[in-house]
């Protein structure tokens, strides 16, 4: 009697171990969806940078250990990107970006964006453009955090051949 409990125990055990590590397969239809609303929160974040600074918008956006890797800096982490964030001056130009493409994991809580961003400083007719990529943790609570956020400087843009606003 003890051993057959001892055997019902185990095979309990064993289907709950096997419930837990099953996932549920995605769609494609699923990956697509996840991928547009990774997008739709990119482009949030740029018109939050076009309209209220790029500082403010990267502080709401950055996850506590996110990372910013920046032309002739270390790698900046957590409590040293907010700090390097904090001591910006944006007043003088706005930041924004227009993501090419987004992909999620399967899982649908990780994700990355990529594609170009452009510079307008104030007092000047001219605008810089260079490439970017995002990394994305989507939080319990449904909203995505930025996990990396990687600038290189220094592309030729021709507005007349993008659709970039």
């Amino acid at each position: 009697m003890q051993m057959r409990f001892i055997l019902y125990t185990f095979l309990l055990f064993s289907i709950f171990l096997a419930s837990c590590s099953e996932q549920q397969e995605s769609t494609p239809e699923d990956k697509a969806s996840h991928s547009l609303e990774l997008m739709e929160y990119e482009r949030s974040f740029s018109a939050m940078s076009k309209e209220k600074g790029m500082k403010n918008a990267f502080i709401e956006y950055i996850d506590s250990n996110g990372v910013l890797l920046r032309p002739h800096h270390m790698p900046l982490k957590g409590a040293a990107a907010i700090d390097f964030l904090l001591e910006q001056n944006d007043a003088d130009y706005s930041l924004s970006w227009d993501p090419q493409h987004a992909v999620v994991a399967e899982s649908g809580d990780l994700g990355f964006t990529y594609g170009i961003f452009v510079i307008h400083p104030q007092q000047q007719d001219t605008s810089f453009f260079g490439t970017y990529t995002h990394i994305w943790e989507k939080q319990l609570g449904g909203k995505w955090k930025l996990l990396l956020n990687s600038m290189n400087e220094g592309i030729d843009y021709n507005d007349e051949n993008q659709n970039f606003q």
